[in-house]
């Protein structure tokens, strides 16, 4: 069983884990982007363009009172924005279905 402070999901593109917020009501992100996982700077460059359009598109589905860090994985580089964008809605759907259920 996870707790409220243990959220997390995983796909293809990424790994997305939440925990609760140390400042209530602003939602807060963080992107991990490696050299080991993207060894040129214009990939890791390129990912986090991608990621960043896909938050900024899906920001209204973030809870306010959690902070989200995004692992990313290579196999970012060959996807399209709408892809992404479904994939990444899917995942912060998911952290706020677990959020719910670990709160009650």
């Amino acid at each position: 069983m996870t707790t409220k402070d243990d959220l997390k999901t995983s796909n293809d593109l990424f790994m997305v884990k939440a925990k609760t917020a140390k400042i209530p009501g602003d939602a807060r992100y963080g992107l991990l982007v490696t050299k080991k996982t993207f060894k040129f700077a214009v990939q890791r460059n390129r990912a986090k363009r991608l990621i960043r359009d896909w938050l900024n598109y899906n920001e209204h589905l973030m809870l306010d009172n959690l902070d989200y860090i995004i692992i990313l994985h290579k196999s970012i580089l060959d996807s399209d924005r709408e892809t992404g964008r479904k994939t990444l809605a899917d995942a912060l759907i998911k952290i706020s279905k677990l959020y719910k259920k670990n709160v009650k």
